[in-house]
């Protein structure tokens, strides 16, 4: 069988084994629509469709500042941003395998791969930052509303300093040639060592050099036009505000479909919680984990255990769906029309 197909048939299984992980989910998701307002939740649709939108424009929008990417059709963004979270969601990897794809897809629209990672790096930095901003808007209401305690405000400090965290690390890491040099250095150095090691010296070589330093060179000249030029990052942070608002709202509409209305308050948190967990958690779209932070938190925060369940399990049961079924049509049309690069998503091995 032809690369290709071999890549369409491991893809197919493992959205098999999301769909067998999630089977419990899924007949608890079943049992809950017999009570559920049909009509609200089916906001839940272009709620989705603004999600996968503005989570696209937080790095197409930087591309277009840079000159890049301006003839390409909204259609054709909607998808790329689509295919992106499919493969998040099959692939177990901590959302690495989103950030390959995306690398491998827009290599096909004359995008570098160190800029289209380094578009990456500016949407999950401005979306760090602007859910910094709301979960600080978050915490104020929560206060107000008399519903605020240890655990909150412990979990709330520790996503901010997290996040700050990561980005200040980023930023040291991008604003020097010598750190970002010997950065790829040592992995390139590590990674090709740990293969070596893993396949018995089968395979020796898995990272080039030259190609993995001009990635991180174009990283590293991104990173300098943008200190001199703050105002590119101005539309990734609008739209990484659209971004968290409308996903935090998907789940404020399933709890309303429910009859029942949740403080977004709470919601925001435990969402950044899950979300920040999701890095570290290597199931398929964190399948189980999730919704598991999700729901003991809330629970944690005042709301009933059955109420937080039915709301949380619902809703990502049916974004899962909507995910799979439309992101893998999308994959595979891409698949048929780029597929023939044997380095899919492999942007910068030898």
């Amino acid at each position: 069988m032809s690369f290709r197909t071999w890549l369409s048939v491991i893809t197919f299984a493992l959205i098999a084994v999301i769909l067998f992980f999630s089977r419990h989910e899924l007949a608890h998701a079943w049992e809950l629509l017999s009570r559920v307002n049909i009509w609200i939740l089916l906001l839940l649709i272009p709620g989705q469709i603004l999600v996968y939108y503005a989570g696209g424009e937080m790095i197409f929008s930087y591309l277009k500042d840079k000159g890049k990417m301006k003839d390409v059709a909204r259609p054709q963004l909607i998808s790329i941003a689509l295919e992106g979270n499919f493969v998040n969601h099959v692939l177990p990897s901590g959302g690495v395998s989103g950030v390959s794809y995306l690398t491998w897809r827009l290599k096909h629209l004359g995008i570098p791969a160190g800029r289209a990672t380094m578009a990456q790096v500016v949407r999950h930095a401005m979306g760090f930052v602007a859910f910094t901003v709301l979960l600080l808007i978050a915490l104020f209401a929560v206060t107000v509303d008399g519903n605020v305690n240890r655990w909150i405000i412990l979990t709330s400090s520790t996503l901010i300093g997290g996040m700050t965290a990561a980005i200040v690390g980023a930023i040291f890491l991008l604003s020097s040639k010598r750190r970002i040099d010997g950065f790829s250095r040592w992995l390139v150095r590590n990674v090709n060592r740990l293969v070596r090691k893993v396949t018995f010296g089968r395979k020796r070589v898995v990272l080039n050099q030259n190609r993995v330093h001009e990635f991180f060179d174009d990283m590293h000249h991104d990173f300098l036009e943008l200190r001199h030029d703050k105002k590119l990052l101005k539309k990734p942070f609008l739209w990484g505000l659209v971004y968290t608002i409308a996903d935090v709202g998907l789940f404020v509409i399933t709890f309303a479909a429910l009859g029942e209305f949740v403080n977004p308050a709470p919601i925001l948190i435990a969402y950044g919680v899950a979300a920040m967990a999701g890095f570290f958690v290597l199931t398929p779209g964190g399948a189980g984990a999730y919704e598991a932070i999700m729901v003991a938190f809330l629970s944690v925060a005042g709301l009933q255990s059955g109420t937080a369940i039915a709301g949380i399990v619902l809703t990502r049961i049916i974004l899962l769906l909507g995910t799979i079924v439309f992101g893998y049509f999308l994959y595979q049309r891409a698949l048929m029309k780029y597929g023939k690069d044997k380095n899919v998503p492999k942007t910068i091995s030898k």
